[in-house]
């Protein structure tokens, strides 16, 4: 019994709602309330009658329908959302205390000199509330200390009254069959059954007849569960998904572990957008309530339950066998696993005499240690890509890895596990006083792993020994989700071929990456494990398609039909001559090729062969990166081998709100000491800028440019300071304009974004820019023209107050759409704005309807004047002197017939 002291029962305040400002005395309980929580409330009711009642969210079905169904309705609950929290002066729990498990009203535990009263008979826990006043014995049930309050206080209650009190007793105790039942439950229930508690309706409110859906619920939890042996224990972990919430999920788990007999229960549903877990236990050694606190949950150690947003029901599960071997397993630490002495290099050590090391000593993973301190980890796979390319002189600080995780010699296997598995960290360095006392490698953690068949259910040994893994994940229903029938259809299709052919086949990269993100994208990428080539024309047979196939990167384009492109490679494995260079291709496997690519979140993979069509492939992490919103590289020269990943890595943390890791940032930092840059082709180069351009709105990733100071490598005049942050704006607004207004004619956007980039560039700048970019001769003389024309004529339109149509089509006929936007985003006045407005939406379309047919039908010779002719009847019309085709026809003859052939394009408006 814990009591700190006797609630002073003064009378309580009014009643207050939301436009009441007074202080308040609130009572209310857990989430999901339960009838020990409902009849709890009303009996504190009788302890503080001026308290008002509120649950701080949802009720169990049987909760509600007793409101419906009883006289309870009596009780004057108010809403949550009628509840002043700031004005809560006392805060009255009952049958609970803690701080998760009371939704919005734990924010009345920041109000100043806020009053606590705690009534519970659950076990205490690390984040229990404290009160001012503690009530708090280990009885079945709150209600059971409650109704003895009552009663030491000569306080009266109603037979209505007494049956709801009554109900919360044998619910939570089990009709007195629980381990949980004590002595004082039963003196509690006989006083309430004195005071005229209905047995009758207590046995209809607890015999729960199942509906066709809690049934079809019940099957399915038999289904699926499957049963972990730890410590000799037998733990059944079942789970269900449903697209609504289903009430009483606690009666099936109970009826479960009945008709199995179960010792131990964790019952997981995943319903609209949370999960729910129900734990059960009949033995002592598992404590249901410790290990759902993990999970925010509560209870006792014999029956608790938790409610989940924030994860998946397969990650609440992992989970959850991560908990059950923490608290239930004999601990292993990381004083008992690590090796030792620890080999290691200081950081002015050269690469190859590192290398030497790793050779000597057999290993693969070095600490680079300092002072005494690890400041990072060096691989030989890292290594030996630096000696490849070179580089076998820098010192391994310019390499290693510096975002690593270490331990402590009494972390937790479930600790170590985590980071070496989850985190996908090989090399865990154990340090104890800041120095590096041993290593714990992937392997010593595997040679454990193995050696524990209780880490494995036991229907999944079952099927290892058949040849498959049934725990792997299966994205089906994700890709029938975001793709159309056709599309799953081909993808089938694909995966019955490859089966044939006797190779796998797999959908790779960005493909996948986008949709896990929930992101639109129908380019697919096919990686063969097998001859691409020849598996792309055997699809192509199939498709009746075509192929466009490069034997010396093993790869295919198939062209179908409808014009709908696939392509297809082979499993393959790239180096590089020297860095920045094209890669290199050798044949790979699955694994091997995924590693080749620039960053985990495009290493993902989709199996498409039967049986195992949908596996999702995940071999570096990349779900996790994905849901930590992160970008990472998948080895530390990734940056030397190709420097334009840098760009690729700032359009995708621009485009989906991603950020650039901690490590991953470092390396760029390097690969910008390192000139990488300079060694890049200006064809890669403007192929990496032109995509950057034509996001949606670049000017954030031109930024992040800035920041990683890699604009100077397009060239050391541009900057990202000044107007170039509105410029980017206007023009932003400007296509966007231009595309509402439904202009047919397409345009580079990234031709515009490039000239405000480099709008102050000088003529001879601009051309040094082209010849960096590799822009050919001819484009580079266009581009120069125009761009010195765009400012002429932005000059003259920002000068003028009143503009004729026809000067107005002078002034911009001659430019490209992209140069004419640009100028729009650089007019200075709304006259000059207008005057492009009209130019792109009506005066660019005009053209005089007559043709050199009708002029010689007037009679008119055929010659070069013909030019000069129609020139004059579109300014005519441009300036609204001629409409339709019969003003053009007499126009001429006025001008020309009658005048003779001398009339000049300026003359028409004299």
């Amino acid at each position: 019994m814990n009591v700190k002291h006797s609630p002073g029962l003064k009378k309580g305040v009014d009643r207050g709602s939301a436009g009441d400002h007074r202080q308040i005395e609130l009572i209310t309980t857990h989430l999901n309330a339960d009838f020990d929580a409902l009849a709890s409330m009303l009996a504190a009711k009788k302890l503080y009658p001026g308290a008002i009642l509120s649950f701080p969210g949802s009720t169990e079905r049987t909760i509600r329908d007793f409101f419906v169904q009883s006289a309870a309705y009596l009780y004057d609950f108010t809403r949550i959302k009628n509840v002043p929290i700031a004005d809560i002066r006392r805060l009255i729990l009952v049958d609970t205390r803690q701080p998760g498990r009371i939704g919005r009203f734990a924010e009345a535990l920041q109000n100043p000199g806020i009053d606590v009263h705690i009534y519970d008979h659950h076990p205490s826990s690390a984040e229990d509330i404290k009160g001012t006043v503690e009530i708090i014995r280990p009885v079945g049930a709150t209600i059971t200390i409650l109704a003895g309050l009552l009663q030491d206080k000569g306080i009266e209650i109603t037979p209505e009254e007494a049956t709801i009190m009554a109900l919360g007793i044998y619910e939570d105790t089990g009709s007195f069959t629980f381990t949980s039942t004590t002595a004082e439950d039963l003196k509690a229930a006989s006083l309430l059954l004195e005071k005229g508690a209905d047995l009758n309706i207590i046995s209809d409110m607890l015999a729960h007849e199942l509906t066709a859906e809690q049934v079809s619920i019940l099957n399915d939890l038999i289904q699926s569960a499957s049963t972990y042996t730890i410590r000799g224990i037998d733990i059944v972990i079942s789970k269900v998904t449903v697209n609504k919430y289903v009430g009483d999920l606690a009666v099936l788990a109970h009826k479960l572990m009945d008709m199995e007999n179960l010792e131990v229960l964790f019952c997981l549903a995943s319903m609209e957008d949370r999960i729910f877990i129900i734990a059960r236990s009949r033995n002592p050694e598992v404590n249901v309530a410790a290990i759902l606190a993990d999970f925010g949950g509560g209870g006792h150690p014999t029956a608790a339950a938790a409610t989940i947003k924030e994860l998946t029901i397969l990650e609440a599960e992992e989970k959850l066998i991560g908990i059950l071997h923490r608290e239930i397993s004999p601990q292993k630490t990381a004083r008992q696993i690590m090796s030792g002495p620890v080999i290691y290099v200081t950081p002015d050590i050269p690469m190859k005499q590192a290398n030497e090391m790793l050779t000597r000593y057999n290993i693969t993973v070095l600490p680079v240690i300092e002072d005494g301190k690890i400041a990072g980890l060096i691989s030989r796979r890292v290594i030996e890509k630096a000696i490849f390319h070179g580089l076998e002189n820098l010192p391994v600080s310019e390499y290693m890895t510096t975002e690593f995780a270490v331990v402590g010699p009494e972390t937790s296997f479930y600790e170590i596990q985590a980071i070496i598995i989850d985190h996908k960290q090989r090399f865990l360095p154990v340090v104890e006083a800041g120095r590096v006392v041993g290593v714990i490698t992937r392997t010593d953690l595997l040679n454990i792993l193995v050696a524990d068949k209780s880490r494995i259910p036991h229907h999944i040994i079952e099927e290892q020994k058949k040849g498959y893994y049934a725990r792997e994940k299966n994205i089906t229903s994700i890709l029938r989700e975001r793709l159309s029938a056709h599309i799953i259809s081909l993808l089938e299709t694909i995966g019955k071929i490859a089966d044939e052919v006797n190779c796998n086949a797999y959908v790779v990269g960005g493909f996948v990456r986008d949709l896990l993100l929930r992101v639109p994208n129908l380019d697919m990428d096919l990686v063969i494990e097998g001859d691409g080539i020849q598996f792309a024309q055997r699809l192509a047979e199939y498709f009746s398609a075509r192929v466009k196939s490069h034997k010396k990167f093993g790869t295919a384009v198939v062209i179908f039909p409808d014009g709908f492109k696939l392509d297809v490679a082979t499993a393959r494995l790239e180096y590089y001559e020297y860095p920045a260079a094209m890669p290199t291709v050798e044949l790979s496997s699955i694994k091997l090729d995924l590693y080749r690519r620039d960053f985990t979140m495009n290493t993902l993979a989709i199996r498409l062969n039967q049986p195992r069509f949908g596996i999702l492939v995940d071999f570096f992490g990349s779900q996790r990166d994905l849901k930590d919103r992160r970008i990472r590289v998948l080895h530390n020269l990734s940056f030397v081998e190709d420097p334009t990943r840098v760009f690729r890595a700032i359009r995708f943390e621009q485009r989906y709100g991603l950020e650039i890791g901690k490590h991953t940032a470092n390396l760029i930092q390097n690969a910008v000491r390192m000139n990488l840059f300079d060694r890049l082709s200006g064809k890669r180069l403007t192929s990496e800028l032109r995509l950057i351009l034509s996001e949606e709105n670049p000017l954030p990733a031109i930024k992040r440019l800035a920041e990683f100071d890699l604009l100077k490598f397009i060239h050391p005049a541009i900057s990202c300071a000044g107007e170039i942050e509105n410029l980017f704006n206007n023009l932003k607004a400007a296509l966007s304009w231009y595309h509402l207004s439904f202009i047919d004619k397409p345009v580079g956007s990234w031709l515009s974004y490039l000239l405000v980039l480099v709008e102050h560039l000088s003529n001879e700048e601009f051309g040094a820019l082209c010849d960096r970019l590799a822009i050919s001769p001819r484009q580079k003389s266009v581009w120069i023209q125009e761009r010195e024309l765009a400012k002429k004529s932005l000059a003259h339109l920002n000068q003028r107050e009143h503009i004729l149509p026809s000067e107005i089509c002078a002034l911009l006929r001659p430019l490209s759409t992209e140069f004419i936007l640009y100028m729009m985003t650089k007019a200075a006045k709304k006259t000059g704005q207008k005057a492009i407005s009209l130019y792109i939406t009506k005066l660019s379309s005009v053209k005089p309807q007559i043709t050199g047919d009708n002029l010689i039908a007037l009679g008119l010779e055929p010659g070069p004047q013909f030019k000069t002719i129609l020139e004059a009847v579109l300014k005519a019309k441009l300036d609204g002197l001629v409409k339709t085709k019969p003003d053009e026809l007499r126009f001429v003859r006025e001008n020309y017939i009658k005048k003779g052939c001398n009339y000049s394009a300026t003359d028409s408006h004299r």
